[in-house]
């Protein structure tokens, strides 16, 4: 299903993997892959003007390939290794594409559009840590993106618990995790929905794999309850 809003659209594939058109062409992709779970199987578009890759994870060069066409920017976290992925072999800057490191908490331009990023981590002492206590995604290790097509800003705030930066957003479209375990969950994610306040929340980042399901249904609930539109994209 394709979801619309005013002038741009937008598609989730699965996991963190979102694509978003604004009316007069501009295509940018969110997270694309990885391939080992399959969001973008037999998909391959090419025609992506700008791909985001919030952090280590969702890092994935064949995916890249996939949705990029030759003049693409490619904008990834700076904290990316290629050397400590065991998956990947191929770093950012070995892909045929423009490559830009990005910082968490910045504003840029690329070409037409307006972006900005923000941290994207887990709380030490919140819940989502492994075994041994850490954190899954540390603070340092990737970003969210935020970024305005024809007008419309769109957000994405990546592997991330809530955090108090968050509340001071003014977006759109907020697009948020709500799978849980790495990420916040659906309950969290409702309760920041409602004080973003954003014209529509379409979430993401669940049911991809055991870890990360979720009750999408109590979620466009709880979101609606709280006097927010919210749409599934399913």
């Amino acid at each position: 299903m394709t979801v619309r809003f005013g002038a741009v659209t937008i598609d989730w594939f699965g996991l963190a993997t979102i694509r978003l058109e604004g009316q007069t062409g501009a295509v940018i992709y969110v997270d694309p892959g990885p391939a080992e779970y399959g969001v973008l199987d037999g998909y391959d578009a090419r025609d992506g003007d700008l791909i985001l890759v919030s952090h280590a994870h969702h890092y994935d060069p064949k995916s890249i390939r996939r949705v990029a066409h030759e003049d693409a920017i490619v904008a990834v976290h700076e904290s990316i290794d290629a050397s400590e992925i065991d998956r990947i072999e191929e770093a950012p800057e070995e892909l045929p594409f423009v490559v830009e490191r990005v910082r968490a908490d910045e504003s840029f331009v690329l070409g037409p559009l307006d972006l900005f990023t923000t941290p994207a981590y887990n709380d030490p002492a919140g819940g989502h840590t492994d075994d041994s206590g850490s954190p899954y995604h540390p603070e340092g290790d990737g970003c969210g993106f935020g970024v305005t097509v024809d007008g419309i800003c769109a957000f994405w705030p990546g592997d991330t618990d809530v955090l108090p930066l968050h509340e001071d957003l003014d977006v759109d479209v907020f697009l948020p995790p709500i799978g849980g375990t790495f990420t916040m969950d659906r309950r969290d994610g409702a309760a920041l929905a409602a004080t973003i306040d954003p014209d529509l929340v379409l979430p993401v980042h669940y049911d991809t794999f055991e870890e990360i399901e979720a009750d999408a249904d109590a979620f466009v609930v709880d979101v609606a309850n709280r006097g927010v539109p919210v749409v599934l994209d399913e």
